[in-house]
């Protein structure tokens, strides 16, 4: 009906502690990806409130909010997001740019970081030249490269498969053994386990959080 509210999120009452390792699953339309636009201040909330390390994220002006998705938060996402005609060194860099780092710190940066993926070699390539494990490598280590504290991906390994995406997953328990918040939003069961908790949404309301055992086993609160 003309006019009526939609209500994406309802109710949640959420904490995340700095280097948890969490999937948020869902099917579409459950709110999950709106859950994830307004954890990575990509989008605030309509009514409630959101705060970011402290940081009243809900009241923040656009230019601070992109200096938090510039600085604090590293995004991975299924398409990869990659600029076609730039290389993957380029396309490391970017997130640099933004950020007025100086030419030579910006190389040395994006090669540590790629190196960090293990794509070295690929440095110069353009993303028609890389296959779609080592696009996700290379956008892996664009959200590495200004050492943000929290890691977010929305379906990370939703385009590849099945064992390119076990090498993408690796990558993220390495990250997360790192110290760093990780937070994967899919819709695979497998994807989900291996992470140490799990939220469920469904019609905008968390059903589920759940903990998971180093094992991968749902452990009953």
């Amino acid at each position: 009906m003309a006019g009526e509210d939609v209500r994406a999120l309802i109710d949640i009452n959420l904490e995340i502690r700095e280097g948890e390792y969490i999937a948020i699953m869902g099917p579409s339309g459950s709110g999950k990806s709106t859950l994830m636009n307004i954890l990575g201040c990509l989008d605030t909330p309509t009514t409630g409130t959101y705060e970011l390390r402290g940081q009243p994220v809900h009241e923040l002006d656009d230019d601070a909010l992109a200096h938090i998705r510039n600085q604090e938060i590293g995004f991975v996402f299924q398409t990869f997001n990659l600029l076609p005609r730039a290389s993957a060194l380029r396309n490391i860099e970017l997130p640099l740019i933004y950020s007025r780092i100086p030419g030579a710190e910006r190389n040395r940066l994006a090669r540590q970081a790629l190196e960090a993926v293990g794509l070295m070699g690929r440095a110069e390539h353009k993303p028609n030249e890389l296959s779609g494990g080592q696009k996700q490598r290379v956008a892996i280590a664009r959200a590495l490269v200004t050492e943000p504290g929290i890691i977010l991906a929305d379906e990370p390994t939703g385009n590849l498969d099945s064992r390119t995406g076990e090498e993408i997953l690796q990558l993220f328990d390495k990250i997360h053994q790192q110290g760093k918040t990780v937070i994967l939003v899919t819709h695979e069961e497998s994807v989900a386990l291996r992470t140490r908790r799990i939220l469920r949404i469904l019609d905008g309301r968390i059903e589920k959080d759940e903990m998971v055992s180093s094992t991968g086993v749902i452990v009953t609160p």
